[in-house]
């Protein structure tokens, strides 16, 4: 009994130590992530890159199938049969034989043993089995550009909720900066009313000037839980895990561009644009595809085997059978369903062409909204940093001259909102830049992460 109540605890400690061991070993993903690493996790496991990866696979099978109409089909056949037909005995001149030799006559079962090797091979088609392969050729690359496009839109997408998080982290700082401004001028008005300087007036203005800053307060912090929860969505994480944005809102003046140019360079790399080349092609390979259904067409077959009534003399070359057939084909009427395919290829081919360029002046109008908005976020930021160092200013001024009664409680109470209104301005600047920046790449084709910008360095959002 005593040994028991020793073994127990130690198994109680044994079991504790070992789950404890095995979470300690258990992989946990990383709560800080830069904005390439939030890029490269959102690529790797989104169910909308997943699925374009998914679909990519598909056209390669289908590839495939299709490049087997133009190789040989290789089957190995076996039968056995066992049968009894009395058809002469049916016939209709057998009462005509002799007596003696038709009763002679008698119906036997029998059996026949087969086994072959058939192979068939398309010869010519008119270019209807090369066509189809270039068809499914060029699917598969539209297939290859529709998954970058797809990544491309996450990328953004994933660029979007990185910076609205850090946005979302900026302007709660600047509301709990607001609020502690108001409560020390609380304080002072406070200090100064028991001094018999101030009157009960400053003292419940204050208050009140307090208590107006703590919705904002709290619609800040709620916007940081959501723009967390859209970006974890995006990274197939759980809403409400504790990422980490770990970057800036940088700012980069952009360099003098070429508008035309960029609009060039966009119409050349966007990948809708690509995958509407590939849909022309496409149309283009439809119509000979059409043109084939009506022309000549060669095939192949050959068999070689045995055939034989008893197992034994499958093996012998005796009653060894084959048979080779050329077959030709040349269709002498469809009932229009060639003249039918050839219609639908045209007017597919008319309707890409017409689809493409709508969508090269859509590029155009895409890239000119995002140099428009990257030079009205240029100005709104040096605009705003300079606001930002004069309501600051200002607001010393103010709670300098309140300090010796040369200046009201109004007085301050408006140089802060100035003053939080200049620093969420800045913020939202920086923020628009920055994602303005990133479209104008996305516009042209380009990865939309810059490669060369600083994500974890300090930012320009400071007086």
């Amino acid at each position: 009994m005593r040994r028991t109540r020793l073994i127990t605890p130690v198994i109680i400690l044994l079991g504790t130590f070992l789950g404890t061991y095995a979470r300690a070993e258990e992989p946990s993903e990383k709560a800080a992530l830069t904005l390439e690493e939030a890029v490269a996790l959102a690529v790797e496991r989104n169910q909308q890159v997943l699925i374009a990866r998914a679909q990519a696979d598909i056209l390669k099978g289908r590839y495939r199938e299709v490049r087997a109409q133009a190789l040989p089909m290789i089957n190995l056949n076996g039968s056995a049969l066992r049968w009894r037909d009395p058809s002469f005995l049916n016939s209709s001149s057998f009462d005509k034989i002799p007596a003696e030799f038709r009763d002679a006559l008698q119906v036997t079962p029998a059996n026949l043993f087969d086994y072959n090797i058939n192979v068939s091979q398309p010869l010519y088609t008119s270019g209807k089995v090369g066509t189809a392969l270039k068809l499914a050729s060029l699917e598969t690359e539209g297939v290859g550009v529709d998954r970058a496009r797809v990544e491309q839109d996450i990328r953004l997408r994933v660029i979007r909720a990185f910076y609205d998080l850090i946005l979302a982290e900026r302007l709660l700082d600047v509301s709990r900066a607001a609020v502690q401004q108001r409560q020390l001028h609380l304080d002072m008005a406070r200090t100064r009313y028991a001094a018999g300087v101030a009157t009960e007036v400053d003292v419940l203005r204050s208050q009140v000037s307090v208590a107006n800053a703590q919705p904002e307060l709290i619609r800040s912090e709620n916007a940081v839980r959501r723009a967390r929860s859209v970006l974890n969505n995006l990274l197939v994480r759980p809403v409400d895990y504790p990422t980490v944005a770990r970057g800036e809102l940088t700012f980069v003046p952009q360099a003098k561009t070429d508008a035309q140019q960029i609009a060039r360079q966009a119409v050349e790399h966007r990948p809708e644009l690509e995958r509407l080349r590939i849909n022309e092609l496409e149309a283009e390979s439809q119509k000979k595809l059409a043109n084939a259904e009506n022309r000549l067409r060669l095939d192949f077959n050959g068999q070689y085997g045995f055939s034989a009534r008893q197992p034994s003399s499958l093996w012998n070359h005796n009653f060894t059978r084959w048979m080779f057939t050329l077959s030709v084909g040349l269709p002498l009427f469809d009932g229009g369903r060639r003249s039918g395919l050839y219609q639908q290829a045209m007017a597919q081919r008319k309707v890409t062409g017409l689809v493409r360029s709508e969508q090269e002046n859509a590029v155009r109008l895409e890239v000119q909204t995002a140099l428009d908005e990257i030079e009205r976020a240029e100005k709104t930021v040096e605009a705003a940093r300079l606001n930002v160092r004069e309501a600051e200013r200002v607001l010393a001024m103010t709670q300098d001259n309140y300090r010796y009664g040369a200046a009201t409680t109004l007085d301050v109470t408006d140089a802060q909102a100035a003053l939080t209104a200049a620093r969420w301005n800045l913020w939202q600047g920086l923020h628009d830049h920055v994602l303005a920046r990133a479209q104008l790449r996305w516009a042209m084709g380009l990865d939309p992460v810059e490669k060369t910008q600083t994500n974890s360095g300090e930012g320009h959002g400071g007086n």
